[in-house]
């Protein structure tokens, strides 16, 4: 009787962070192609690709700590 949410509640949690884990990968891919594209990349530039980086990583461990299948 307690329970009988839990599943929908994890199964709508989870398609929210596979939202939030691609927009975090594109965004991540557009600052490194910033930072390729730049002749003398800046150290702020440089930061920004790294913290998208590491924002993508950890979602991306979540996910699968999670055991979230991706079907494309």
């Amino acid at each position: 009787m307690f329970f009988r949410k839990k599943g929908k509640l994890r199964k709508e949690y989870n398609e929210k962070l596979i939202s939030v884990l691609d927009e975090a990968k594109q965004e991540w891919v557009q600052q490194r192609s910033i930072e390729e594209m730049s002749v003398e990349p800046t150290f702020e530039v440089h930061c920004h690709t790294k913290i998208s980086e590491a924002k993508y990583f950890f979602l991306f461990r979540e996910a699968k700590n999670r055991k979230i299948v991706i079907k494309r």
